[in-house]
Parts: C-alpha cells; sequence; structure tokens
C-alpha cells in the first residue's frame, strides 16, 4: 500500500492547513458532525470517555495512597487531591479539545510541535518512563493473598513474601488479557470500567450507608478544603490523628512556619499524582474522545482489537473542517458535551472514589496508624469485619472488601498498560512513513507488539525493583510528567488550532497553575526521596 496522501479533502475549496513540524504529515479535511442534543430520556448515549477515566480514578491513590493518608493525618490533607483533581479535568477538557478538532490524539499532536518530533521522542520517553512500573500489580497480589490464606501476609517470612511476589506475575498477565478483545480495544476498557464502578462504590455505599459515622463524613468532605494544611513534626495525642497545620492561618496569626515533618511527603505525592489518574495517563482522554467517535474522531476510526476487530481501522492522519461560523458553532457545542462529561462523569467520580476508600481507614481503623503500600491493599479488611459483626455479614464483607481491592487495582493496571501502549501507537501510526504504509486496520498488530513487549518489561521490574520502591518512584515521575504535559498541551492548542477554537485566557492560566503545582510537587518529593533510593539501592 503506497504512504498515504496528504492534504486530502472531501470538502471542494478547502485545503486542510498544515501548522508545526513539517515532518508530520498533513491533516485531511472534512465536515464536523453535528454534536448531540442533551437529553436526560438518552443520558446513557452521553456516556462517554468521563467514565472510563472516572473509573480509572479509582486506583492506587484511592485505594492506597488516600487510606495511607487518612489513617495518619485525618483527612486534613485531602485537599491536595482537590487541586489534583480540578486541574486534571481541565487538563482532560483540553486534549479533547485538540482531538474534537482533529481527530487525533493529543500525543500525536504534541509530536507535531517544534522543534520537531524526534526532540519530542526523547522527552517523553524519559516522562513515560513510570508507567513501566506495574505498582499495582505489586500491591493487588495483597488482597489475593488475604483471599486464599486468610490473614495477611507478613513481609518478614520470606514463604509469604515470595509468594505475593508471584501472585503479583499472575495478577500483571492476568490483567493484559481483556486488551485482545472487544473489536475496539475502548469497548473493553468500557464494559470493564462500568463493571470496576458499579461494583467497588456500591459496595462501599452501603458500608457508608451502615457501618459509618456522620463524623468520618464531615472530616473527609471538610478536608478536601483544607488548602494549606501541611504535616508538621510531632507524634499524636493517643487515639488521634498526627498533627497538621495550615500555613495560611498561621501567616494571618502572626505564626512562624512550623517545622514540617517530611517522612510522609512521597506517599503525599504520589496520593496527589494518582487522584484522578495522574501522569500521562490523563492523555488516554483524547484517544478515548476520539474512539468513541466524538467530534471530528468520528471520521478518524479507532484501534482494534487482536481479537474480534477486522472490520475496524484507524486513519495514519487526522481530519479536521473549515473554519465558518456554522463550524465553530458546531464546535462549541461537542466542547460543552466535553465538560458535561468530564466534569459530571470523571470530576464526581475522582472525588467520591477517593472519599470512600478514605473513609474505610478513617472509619475502621485506628488513628495514627501507619502501614506500606504492601499491607495496604488489604489493611481495613479486618476493621471492616470487627465494625460489622454479624456471623453471616462479616466475611462477606470482609470477602468484598479484599474483592474491591483486588478489582481496583488490577483493572487499573489494564487501563494503565492501555493508556502506554495508545500514546505511542498514535504516534508511530502517523509520525512514521513506514508505519503510514500499513493498511489502517493492521494497528492491532502494531498494539500487540506493544503488548507482549510491555509484559516481558513488566515481569522484569516486578522481579528485580525493590516492591515498596515501585510506587514512589513511578507516582514521583508522574508529577514531572503532568505538569509539563499541562504546559505542553497549551503550547498545542494555542500553536495548531485556529484562532476561533484557541483556548480562552482562564483556561489558560489554570493550565499554568497546574503545571506549577504538579512540578513543585514532584521536586519537594524528589528532595525527600532521593536518599531512600540511594539507600534501597546499596542494600
Amino acid at each position: 500500500m503506497a504512504e498515504h496522501p496528504a492534504g486530502k479533502s472531501s470538502i471542494p475549496g478547502f485545503t486542510p492547513p498544515h501548522p508545526g513540524s513539517q515532518q508530520m504529515p498533513q491533516w485531511d479535511g472534512g465536515e464536523l458532525p453535528l454534536p448531540p442534543v442533551f437529553s436526560w430520556r438518552h443520558i446513557a448515549a452521553f456516556v462517554g470517555p468521563g467514565l472510563v477515566a472516572g473509573a480509572s480514578a479509582i486506583g492506587a491513590g484511592e485505594w492506597l495512597n488516600g487510606p495511607m493518608t487518612c489513617a495518619k493525618y485525618g483527612g486534613s490533607m485531602l485537599w491536595l487531591a482537590t487541586l489534583s483533581i480540578l486541574g486534571q479535568i481541565v487538563y482532560n477538557m483540553e486534549v479533547s479539545r485538540y482531538t474534537l478538532y482533529s481527530g487525533e490524539s493529543i500525543f500525536t499532536g504534541k509530536f507535531r510541535t517544534i522543534p520537531g518530533p524526534l526532540f519530542w521522542l526523547f522527552v517523553y520517553l524519559v516522562l513515560d518512563f513510570g508507567t513501566i512500573f506495574p505498582y499495582l500489580a505489586a500491591s493487588a497480589g495483597t488482597p489475593v493473598y488475604c483471599i486464599f490464606n486468610g490473614h495477611m501476609p507478613d513481609k518478614s517470612i520470606p514463604s509469604d513474601k515470595r509468594m505475593l511476589e508471584y501472585i503479583s506475575y499472575g495478577v500483571f498477565l492476568l490483567a493484559i488479557v481483556p486488551l485482545l478483545f472487544g473489536g475496539k480495544v475502548y469497548n473493553s476498557i468500557r464494559s470493564l470500567m462500568t463493571f470496576k464502578i458499579f461494583t467497588v462504590l456500591g459496595f462501599l455505599t452501603l458500608l457508608a450507608i451502615f457501618y459509618s459515622d456522620w463524623s468520618t463524613w464531615v472530616e473527609i468532605g471538610s478536608g478536601f478544603l483544607k488548602f494549606g494544611n501541611v504535616p508538621v513534626a510531632g507524634e499524636p495525642v493517643a487515639g488521634a490523628s498526627y498533627p497538621t497545620e495550615n500555613i495560611f492561618l498561621n501567616w494571618w496569626n502572626g505564626k512562624p512556619m512550623p517545622e514540617l515533618d517530611l517522612s510522609m511527603i512521597a506517599i503525599l505525592g504520589a496520593m496527589a499524582a494518582l487522584a484522578g489518574n495522574g501522569g500521562l495517563t490523563n492523555t488516554n482522554v483524547s484517544g478515548y474522545t476520539r474512539d468513541q467517535g466524538w467530534g471530528m474522531g468520528k471520521h478518524v476510526g479507532a484501534i482494534p482489537s487482536v481479537v474480534g476487530g477486522h472490520s475496524v481501522k484507524l486513519s495514519h492522519v487526522g481530519m479536521v473542517f473549515p473554519i465558518n461560523p456554522d463550524s465553530v458553532k458546531r464546535f462549541a457545542g461537542w466542547y460543552r458535551h466535553i465538560f458535561r462529561d468530564q466534569f459530571f462523569l470523571f470530576g464526581i467520580a475522582s472525588f467520591i472514589g477517593l472519599a470512600m476508600p478514605s473513609m474505610l481507614s478513617v472509619q475502621f481503623m485506628p488513628r495514627g496508624s501507619q502501614t506500606d503500600p504492601w499491607l495496604a491493599a488489604g489493611m481495613t479488611a479486618d476493621g471492616v469485619y470487627n465494625a460489622v459483626n454479624s456471623p453471616f455479614l462479616s466475611p462477606a464483607a470482609w470477602f468484598m472488601t479484599l474483592f474491591c481491592g483486588f478489582i481496583v487495582l488490577a483493572l487499573s493496571t489494564t487501563t494503565t498498560a492501555d493508556g502506554y501502549f495508545r500514546r505511542w501507537i498514535d504516534v508511530l501510526w502517523t509520525g512514521l512513513p513506514a508505519m503510514r504504509k500499513w493498511k489502517p486496520h493492521s494497528v492491532g498488530k502494531l498494539y500487540f507488539a506493544f503488548l507482549c513487549a510491555y509484559c516481558c518489561v513488566g515481569l522484569s521490574v516486578l522481579a528485580f525493583v525493590p516492591q515498596g520502591m515501585i510506587m514512589k518512584v513511578a507516582t514521583n515521575i508522574y508529577n514531572y510528567a503532568l505538569g509539563i504535559s499541562c504546559l505542553h498541551v497549551l503550547y498545542v492548542n494555542v500553536a495548531l488550532l485556529p484562532r476561533e477554537l484557541k483556548p480562552n485566557w482562564f483556561i489558560r492560566g489554570a493550565l499554568v497553575f497546574s503545571a506549577v503545582f504538579f512540578i513543585g510537587l514532584a521536586y519537594i518529593t524528589t528532595l525527600t526521596l532521593l536518599p531512600e533510593i540511594q539507600k534501597a539501592w546499596s542494600t
């Protein structure tokens, strides 16, 4: 098959633009479809990438880092998650802005910007390095171990530690299997995320209604708004959380800056990194927008699965539309559609998805508790068992707590892997001349090759990298990646989009603020994490 001809258009007299790096192919041209008209009667038709992203958001940050933080500090540090989630809502809308216009994923758009694809290839290979650390599968071994053995593992016992490692290998491989089926890979992901969000949030809602106190929810809800709280040095009073102080109140009252407790900075940074989605995993939203067929994604196609995806095709080049009053109005309708999807599905699911697991630690664990990621995935099961206090219901609640932990961590491994594949496949499929000679339905073969390579690398990381270090290193890279990506997405939408479709100044300011927040948090975490890495490496 000959290389894709550049710049073809189905609209007479319209020549598609070719901005940015000329090393990337020129867009095709077509008509922007009409946006859907919102109706409560057909609400299911409006469920899209926000559901997938929202269900993906119930992951390590929500099931591990949030409860670990709340077990030690109560709800007082959850304001970090608020800033993270709000920043990600804006980010997700902006990566979708590019896709609505071009039908391409935002990752491809980044490679279209100057100085060119080779430069951005190097940058994003570094920023995406954290994704190859399968920290979710490592932690998912704990609930599986508990379900089959009836008790928590003990890392000091070699047989327990070895069994956890073997289970993590199995969970990692099992999590990859769904990506082989479904016609569109996106269809499999959406089905799994629907099951996940209803199962996990359904069970946690029952616990919240029947077995948690109102004071627990007041503490968690107010914690999302306690901006400026920081952990300070000191030991807790018996039965209380570790101390925190608000730097803004101290400044207002003329008090000096308190001595900070830096021992939990890496965990706090991880919570902020993974609240919502975090890292480059948020770029998946643009690919899901395309695969959903929204905006110009309707003309471009989707990534097919290896099994059952032979009729699904993905164009090598994006398609844009001519700018006129009618198309600008249609685009505004699509953008409102994206806002509903991201704010009411992703945003609300992200807050609820963090609040519910945090409720488990605040309600069912002793105040001031400390643990590590190996045990955090199942640390509340015994507390739930005792709180339910029923010969029949207690074992069922204990099992469901562990089962939900497994679902959260295993299926988050699935979406993390899929996001990694599609980011790089989208770029190679459009950017490499050799790839543009492949037939549109052959992208499934490239996806399968990435899947096999990812399995080999992931298993090697699980085997040789210290388990407790995997999550801290990966999530710190996530914060750097998301911060830099916020600035790059702003650059893409300002440099490549027509003037009428560019983000307004409020959106631009929000992206810059988000970049400062994530990069600043990553830098602080790096300073505290380096000695721990050196110690782990030396031993």
